[in-house]
């Protein structure tokens, strides 16, 4: 065989074995990329080769090894055929330079060798594939599932062994040989997915928020949503007919919790539907109010959901630890804490936090902290565990609240601007940076 042919044989080899290094890097990065969820819509649509991605990702850690011994496999190829390859091809540069000295030749070649095998290797056979598996996992999976499930196949017995030494040596340094991929993402991963979605605009805004919402769901207690008991519009049970039409026109509500005398009287609520068509003249409350449905403040409102689903009851009265009425939970309050506020032509809720002036607000006492800690930026905390404004406040005075009140929170001044009966009903919270109305005087 002549001189050049066996150049050109040389020089093949070493493009083929830098190509092969290249597959097995895009298959690797590709069956790591890839999503069960894709794969699934692939195999749907009836995709060349996605049954044969899906047998490669049933098996991941062995297909994974698999690419691994190729990648090692044709890096020691392309060491060993490479330099030599490129060195034949160099002397007959040197000769008509008339370097003859076969050190000085050796040398440079293997210099000039080593440096275009490296270049080549991490561009074509890695940086590459890489990149390109990474931005278009489907397509690369698809595309190497075929020769790679046949050198599996062909592996197999060499991989056993291989995997069987990892083994045995992860457990002599005390770890368990358990799969890195059978772990599921945590709460907090996936929710650093979604924020990852929502900066590269796969999520809108809205949809970033409802799913955060939907994750919060289960961790949210009756007592952070329900309506506590002294903002409670309810109606006596010897409440005459036309008193009670007049209250609910007032009021503008669907149902009403039916008491006697107090709420510590519960005996069950009314449906505004119920006074359609009855006689006025022998009208008796009680005999048209619904049943009382009782849960405890601490029930999960994800449990609180199931609650309402199973009595097809939307208001249920809210008890505490003693037993007595904190007040009263409707599945608006459920749904509102997925979804956000959601009010009808009749609500009336003032909102709930409304600036005042170059970083001053004006808070309603009945806020959640953690809502007004997401709206303004600052890390507001309890430690009683209160979940309002108004609780927030009583705690940090150690006593009940009076109108000029001035509370250094975390970060924050609070300012007691009113009061409903007891509670701070307005607060203004001033920034960092601001000075408070009527600091100057009070210091």
């Amino acid at each position: 065989m002549a001189s050049w042919q066996i150049d050109v044989i040389w020089i093949a080899l070493t493009i083929f074995l830098v190509i092969l290094n290249g597959f097995f890097v895009a298959a690797e990065f590709a069956l790591v990329k890839l999503r069960p969820s894709q794969l699934v819509a692939l195999k749907r649509a009836k995709t060349p080769f996605a049954g044969t991605a899906e047998w490669l990702m049933h098996r991941l850690d062995r297909a994974l090894s698999c690419c691994q011994l190729g990648i090692t496999m044709a890096s020691l190829a392309l060491g060993w055929v490479g330099e030599p390859a490129i060195a034949r091809l160099l002397h007959p540069l040197f000769e008509a330079i008339h370097v003859t000295n076969e050190t000085v030749i050796h040398t440079f070649s293997f210099i000039i060798a080593f440096t275009l095998i490296t270049a080549a290797h991490l561009v074509i056979g890695e940086q590459a594939p890489k990149i390109f598996a990474i931005r278009r996992p489907e397509k690369m999976a698809l595309w190497c599932a075929l020769p790679l499930k046949w050198f599996y196949i062909g592996s197999y017995p060499l991989l056993l062994a291989l995997n069987a030494s990892t083994g045995f040596l992860l457990k002599f340094v005390g770890i368990e040989g358990v799969s890195e991929h059978d772990s599921p993402h945590s709460e907090e991963e996936i929710r650093a997915l979604l924020s990852q979605a929502h900066v590269h605009g796969e999520l809108t805004r809205s949809e970033h928020k409802l799913l955060n919402a939907v994750f919060e769901f289960d961790d949210t207690v009756c007592r952070q949503i329900m309506v506590p008991r002294v903002e409670v519009e309810w109606i006596d049970v010897g409440t005459s007919y036309g008193d009670v039409v007049e209250y609910a026109r007032s009021h503008r509500h669907t149902r009403y919790p039916v008491c006697e005398g107090s709420m510590d009287q519960v005996l069950g609520f009314l449906h505004t539907k119920e006074l359609i068509g009855i006689d006025s003249a022998n009208f008796d409350l009680r005999t048209i109010i619904r049943p009382p449905r009782y849960v405890p403040e601490t029930i999960p409102i994800s449990s609180l959901l199931a609650h309402f689903r199973g009595t097809c009851q939307h208001i249920a009265f809210v008890i505490d630890e003693y037993g007595a009425v904190a007040g009263i939970v409707t599945l608006e309050n459920v749904v509102e804490r997925i979804v956000g506020p959601v009010q009808d032509e009749f609500d009336l809720e003032p909102p709930k936090i409304v600036p005042d002036g170059a970083g001053r607000f004006l808070v309603l006492g009945s806020a959640r902290i953690a809502a007004v800690n997401r709206a303004l930026d600052i890390t507001l905390t309890s430690g009683s565990g209160a979940d309002t404004m108004s609780g927030l406040l009583m705690e940090r005075l150690g006593r009940v609240a009076a109108v000029g009140d001035r509370i250094e929170l975390e970060g924050v001044t609070a300012d007691v601007v009113d009061l409903r009966h007891t509670l701070p009903d307005r607060i203004r919270l001033t920034l960092p940076g601001q000075e408070s109305p009527g600091s100057a005087s009070s210091g």
